[in-house]
């Protein structure tokens, strides 16, 4: 499938934990590096999602905030 987001991250899925409404998704893209989403159980579900499946991590965000202590 293609899509115009150019934040795809493939990588493998580490571990689903499902919830009643929401299931965290924690996939490994390497070097160290995990993103953890929440999606819900049922797209979760019908995504198949298990650990050690291969998945891609696709960000679209229109927004980054920015935070320090570095307070001047």
């Amino acid at each position: 499938m293609a899509l115009s987001a150019r934040n795809q991250f493939p990588g493998t899925v580490r571990s689903v934990r499902h919830g009643a409404v929401m299931s965290e998704v924690v996939i490994d893209i390497g070097g160290g590096i995990q993103i953890v989403s929440l999606i819900s159980t049922s797209s979760a579900k019908r995504l198949c999602l298990r650990k050690g499946v291969p998945a891609v991590a696709v960000i679209k965000a229109t927004e980054v905030i920015v935070s320090t202590d570095d307070v001047r």
